[in-house]
């Protein structure tokens, strides 16, 4: 439960990151942010334990009792709004692909997914955003270190660097919470949360 997604807000509550439950919970206990409840309530880290964790399977048994796992945190003086510059990062590839095999285009577990460069870096190819793919794991060890064309693959699409915020990251991303929806939906109107867990 504490590796649970907890949705980030700065002070004016624009969304700027997805953390932990576990991180979340140290920012409510340092008083760096609050938890926010459905009706916009923030609270304290005592305040917050204090609250009835009633019949949620969202909840944190510690000595003293059970605490409620918050989905949402809005930190206390944090004003930044995040710039549009995309990280290249696994994850962030991963996302601009759609979690697809970009040779193949089979959609499987994240566990049988993998990065791969289009041109090798034995032949020179860089890790960059231009030459790096999702690919499954079959593909990626039938590719080996040669070419798409060597190999005789298909690239389903050319690979670029991502035009979407990283807001853009947290409406696409696979775990929501119906919690999150208020707060997404000024990313994405057509937002529609899960309600699952990770």
């Amino acid at each position: 439960m504490l590796d649970s997604r907890v949705l980030v807000l700065n002070r004016s509550y624009m969304p700027i990151h997805v953390t932990s439950a576990r991180r979340a919970f140290a920012l409510i206990y340092q008083n760096v942010a609050r938890a926010l409840n459905s009706d916009y309530q923030t609270f304290d880290f005592d305040q917050w334990s204090e609250l009835p964790a009633g019949d949620t399977p969202a909840v944190v048994r510690t000595v003293s009792g059970r605490i409620r796992v918050p989905r949402v945190i809005v930190l206390i003086s944090f004003d930044r709004i995040p710039k549009r510059h995309v990280r290249y990062s696994r994850v962030n590839v991963f996302t601009r692909d759609k979690y697809t095999c970009q040779y193949c285009g089979v959609r499987p577990p994240r566990s049988e997914l993998n990065l791969d460069h289009v041109v090798p870096r034995s032949l020179g190819g860089r890790t960059t955003w231009e030459n790096v793919v999702c690919s499954c794991v079959d593909c990626n060890r039938r590719k080996g270190g040669r070419t798409p064309q060597q190999a005789r693959f298909r690239l389903r699409r050319k690979p670029a660097r991502p035009r979407w915020t990283p807001l853009m990251n947290l409406a696409i991303s696979n775990t929501r919470y119906e919690e999150w929806r208020p707060f997404l939906g000024i990313v994405d109107g057509s937002l529609r949360p899960t309600g699952t867990a990770d």
